[in-house]
């Protein structure tokens, strides 16, 4: 097992300790290779009334798909900073008649240096993303985010 799949393993556990709501939706393990994330799920707890994935679901999971990446980024990078979304925009393309999985990246190389230098000299830095909702080799929604990281301070 790789650094970055023992990390996701380790990562996902602790999330489904952090919000509950994520052990009925029928996650699968993540793949993090350091660059990239995948995050699985199952329809069947994810279902609508008309047996496709809910977009309340599909929307719960690709927003902790690029709240997950940012995180672990974090992480990796020393630090523990909190991380919220602070916009997003919602495109529902085809509708999920199977399991599904919500798949990001990091930008390029210079956009992370720039967010993790801001981290560094103030203590706040925005990080925009692309989450897509695959079924397959099609993408059923996208998800286009603004994540902010927030340097913890002191909650004394």
């Amino acid at each position: 097992m790789s650094d970055y799949q023992q990390t996701a393993d380790e990562f996902l556990s602790w999330l489904k300790g952090q919000i509950p709501l994520i052990n009925h939706m029928g996650f699968t393990p993540l793949k993090y290779d350091g660059k990239s994330l995948a995050m699985g799920a199952e329809l069947e707890p994810n279902v609508n009334d008309k047996g496709t994935g809910f977009g309340g679901s599909l929307a719960t999971v690709a927003t902790l798909c690029g709240w997950s990446i940012v995180t672990l980024h974090l992480r990796e990078t020393g630090r523990d900073d909190d991380v919220v979304i602070r916009d997003s925009h919602l495109e529902y393309l085809l509708p999920v008649t199977g399991d599904f999985e919500a798949y990001t990246e990091l930008p390029d190389a210079e956009t992370v240096a720039g967010f993790d230098e801001r981290m560094a000299e103030k203590g706040r830095a925005r990080l925009d993303l692309v989450i897509e909702i695959r079924q397959g080799d099609k993408v059923a929604m996208r998800l286009s985010g603004s994540y902010t990281a927030l340097e913890k301070r002191n909650r004394d």
